[in-house]
């Protein structure tokens, strides 16, 4: 995505929201046709960059405008470079946040074949929300991540609530509002809900909020934490909190994830955060990754091997059988572990 002022023309590749020259706004400009202009073949690994060789491209769009990508696979001068959208359930797509979030969020829905967003659809939208902390220690969807989210339905024109609940005595209110998702909520005029306070309707074993049963689509908007399954965790906001602690006495968590999976997999999109992530020392890891998809334990798994997890939690899951789209793993992957 590149930013082009309105009355001077001068071009940007990173959000700004004036043009410092002419103090007007930007307009953005989508590459819709990329071509390989340079090649450089890279033989040494680093702690980011493991896999060796991988190709450094120069791609050109129709616009002139160029940049560096990073490709596993060797490619001529020249050359299309291509990004097929997929709309089988199983596809994980992935995508690099580079300056703009809200870019790379809608590179990953049109990844997933847009989607099929159309006006008027109500949409509940699942941020995680576990703790009353700050934003910078990512225990929460960040609000830029929300606000990004929240922008990207707008322009869409859907009818959207925003719902959480908490499963331990600390009030969903106080998390909501010391993350500072509760200021993104306000700003787009949008009061979350209490979940817990909602109806709750059984099918199957599980008892799962009414705003659930009653939305078009669930957007599930888990930020991933390296050694969780946080994406799949998150889907159980969407249960009773007894129901849930009945649940955890007769199956193991794994169990229970999968049935919720299974239960919902037909209106629920996962869009995760993988920007800024915890580590499992609750210390934070810079990936710039942002992950969709259908199947959120297909994405738990992926987002393992993405940080070369030894111990994935869904460990009888292949990742040969999960199809990617956006970037390679081999792109990507890298020892979060490792500072």
């Amino acid at each position: 995505m590149f930013y082009q002022c309105k009355k001077c023309n001068r071009i940007w590749n990173y959000p700004i929201k004036k043009c410092p020259y002419c103090f007007e706004g930007l307009i953005k400009m989508e590459s819709k046709k990329m071509k390989v202009i340079g090649v450089s073949k890279v033989n040494i690994p680093t702690i980011q960059h493991p896999h060796f060789p991988y190709y450094a491209l120069v791609l050109e769009d129709e616009n002139k405008n160029k940049w560096a990508h990073k490709s596993m696979k060797e490619m001529n001068i020249n050359e299309e470079m291509v990004f097929s959208p997929s709309l089988d359930k199983e596809t994980v797509a992935v995508w690099r946040v580079k300056y703009d979030i809200s870019e790379a969020i809608e590179r990953v829905v049109n990844l997933l074949n847009g989607l099929s967003l159309k006006e008027g659809l109500k949409v509940l939208i699942l941020p995680t929300l576990v703790s009353p902390n700050h934003a910078y220690f990512r225990d929460n969807t960040s609000p830029e991540f929300l606000d990004a989210v929240l922008g990207f339905l707008v322009k869409k024109k859907l009818n959207v609530k925003i719902g959480g609940q908490s499963f331990d005595d600390i009030p969903v209110e106080a998390s909501a509002q010391r993350s500072g998702l509760l200021d993104v909520c306000l700003k787009y005029k949008i009061m979350p809900l209490d979940l817990s306070k909602s109806n709750f309707i059984k099918q199957n074993k599980m008892e799962i909020s009414e705003e659930a049963v009653n939305a078009d689509l669930i957007l599930n908007l888990p930020i991933l934490k390296i050694g969780r399954a946080a994406a799949s965790e998150n889907l159980l906001k969407l249960l009773s909190k007894t129901n849930y602690l009945g649940l955890t006495y007769m199956d193991s968590e794994e169990a229970i994830i999968t049935e919720a999976n299974r239960t919902l997999i037909d209106k629920v999109i996962v869009i995760a955060e993988a920007n800024v992530v915890q580590r499992q020392d609750k210390l934070t890891k810079f990936l710039g990754l942002i992950l969709a998809g259908r199947n959120n334990l297909n994405l738990d798994r992926i987002f393992d091997e993405i940080v070369m997890n030894k111990n994935p939690y869904f460990k009888n899951i292949s990742i040969e059988n999960i199809p990617l789209v956006g970037r390679e793993l081999k792109e990507i992957q890298q020892n979060a572990e490792i500072l």
